[in-house]
């Protein structure tokens, strides 16, 4: 085989690794809940600690690999990341588990953009190129289905922090493959990494996504998570201002007043923030409430994994025929039936409803993103294709973490107000009203079988809430792509080809 499908192999087996950390943590997060004592306000910042750092840094993390060498951060993201799983796996506390997560993150940030920066100087060929790239795409998205299931094989055969060390064989293959296959390139004229921008990025998103996800237990007339809010707020408006008036911004703000390109980027967004949600609510539900152990709950959730999967492949050809605009209205319209749908959902609804509306809901997605995304890339200017694409994944992965910090708030917040602990010893009703699993533990150590049944009611009302929400935002998206989309005449749009230049290793 050619050399350079032997590194393509390398990066796939790096971007897996990725897509697996989207997801893997979500199946153990009930059994860790148990285990650490961890609420729900703990559980959130486990899994959105790596998609914070992620966000906030991945830009940043490309200008780096296009000045001092792709295949040099690439292999330095590769050991950070196997850095952040190692402090993982060994972690005895919430603290460390968050710590190990915000380090896979920064690692996450330079591999992902410079996974699929160094392809053009393996692929010359615009038709191999773009070949390469689906491949690459497709292997992070292969690992979200995967993560659960993979997840749930590790709890029940090991301890939860196998779900961290499972990356260490990969990440080393990758590491290895990195050194003795991929060339060196650079981009000189990439524009500089700016300190105080990356600064204001990551504590401007962090300190937004702090208040709402302390919101629900302090409240949100609460003066700290105010002050928090306007602090993160003034942190974001700051770093706008800054892009704004630098000669050569690491954030290409100016994109957004492409009608085109906004539009579908806040579409794409929209998915990434919706299915990081659902990930994040759905293990409760089937593993405290419908009473899976962690590999059935994996399984459970392949229904919503298959609709994106089949309806991913098949939005490349409704796109082709309908144009962007039909196709990413049609997948969001589908996307919010599903979630009322869901909303019906009662706890003796049984899982078979809820493989019904799981299903459709990622048909939903998958014809919604696969659009969105070409229409945004094909948006882009073929010299701006580069910093585009960039702007583009940050802030998919912003929607990401706002997804589990909003939703997962909602959740925590309505499951709180509707669980009745009537005649329970005060610590025992803070204990369960931290969450569903912990009100399970204490429901089982006080032979309390109303407990049992208030947790798994309060449990439902709450994800209901967030069906709600999400179907609503859904078919107002709808809506607004529908109006105010530019119409485009099917196939006509590509993305563009991003440049790279080689050097010698």
């Amino acid at each position: 085989m050619n050399r350079r499908w032997w590194a393509l192999g390398a990066l796939v087996a790096s971007t897996l690794v990725l897509g697996f950390d989207m997801t893997i943590l979500n199946v153990a997060l009930p059994t860790m809940a148990g285990e650490l004592g961890a609420g729900t306000g703990a559980q959130q910042w486990m899994a959105d600690a790596y998609v914070v750092v992620f966000a906030a840094l991945m830009l940043p993390a490309g200008l780096l690999g296009d000045r001092f060498g792709r295949r040099r951060m690439l292999i330095a993201g590769l050991g950070v990341f196997l850095v952040g799983s190692v402090l993982g796996a060994l972690a005895g506390d919430v603290s460390t588990v968050i710590a190990a997560r915000c380090v896979m993150g920064v690692g996450g940030a330079l591999v992902m953009p410079l996974a699929i920066a160094v392809l053009p100087s393996l692929f010359g060929e615009p038709k191999d190129r773009m070949k390469a790239i689906g491949i690459v795409s497709a292997a992070s998205a292969l690992g979200l289905p995967l993560g659960p299931i993979l997840g749930g094989w590790l709890l029940d055969h090991f301890w939860w922090g196998s779900v961290f060390l499972v990356n260490v064989p990969m990440v080393g293959i990758g590491i290895a493959a990195c050194v003795f296959l991929l060339p060196e390139t650079r981009d000189p004229a990439s524009p500089r990494v700016d300190p105080v921008s990356t600064a204001l990025t990551a504590t401007g998103l962090g300190t937004l996504i702090y208040a709402v996800i302390e919101a629900p237990g302090r409240g949100w007339g609460d003066p700290l998570i105010l002050a928090v809010l306007a602090a993160g707020a003034a942190l974001i408006a700051a770093l706008v201002m800054r892009e704004r008036k630098a000669p050569r911004p690491m954030l290409d703000l100016p994109l957004l007043r492409q009608r085109t390109f906004l539009l579908s980027t806040l579409a794409a967004t929209l998915v990434m923030f919706v299915l990081a949600g659902l990930m994040f609510i759905l293990p409760g539900y089937l593993q405290a409430v419908l009473g899976n152990d962690a590999f059935g709950t994996g399984l459970r959730m392949l229904p919503m994994m298959g609709g994106l999967i089949v309806a991913t492949r098949a939005g490349g050809p409704v796109n082709a025929r309908f144009g962007p605009r039909a196709a990413m209205s049609a997948g969001l319209v589908v996307l919010a039936f599903a979630a009322f749908l869901g909303s019906r959902t009662t706890v003796d609804s049984g899982y078979g409803f809820t493989a019904l509306w799981l299903s459709i809901a990622g048909a939903g997605f998958g014809f919604a993103v696969v659009p969105a995304m070409n229409a945004a890339l094909a948006a882009l200017p073929p010299d701006r294709s580069g910093s585009g694409s960039g702007l583009l994944m940050t802030v998919r992965q912003t929607g990401s973490a706002l997804g589990i910090a909003l939703l997962g708030s909602l959740l925590a917040g309505a499951y709180g107000d509707r669980l009745d602990t009537t005649g329970l010893p005060a610590a025992a009703a803070d204990t369960a009203g931290d969450s569903v699993v912990a009100a399970h533990a204490v429901a089982a150590k006080l032979g309390a079988q109303r407990l049992a049944e208030s947790a798994d009611a309060a449990y439902l009302h709450g994800m209901s809430l967030v069906l709600l929400v999400i179907g609503a935002t859904a078919l107002v998206s709808a809506l607004l792509v529908a109006a105010l989309l530019p119409g485009t005449k099917p196939g006509r749009d590509e993305p563009a080809d991003v440049a790279a230049t080689p050097v010698d290793a």
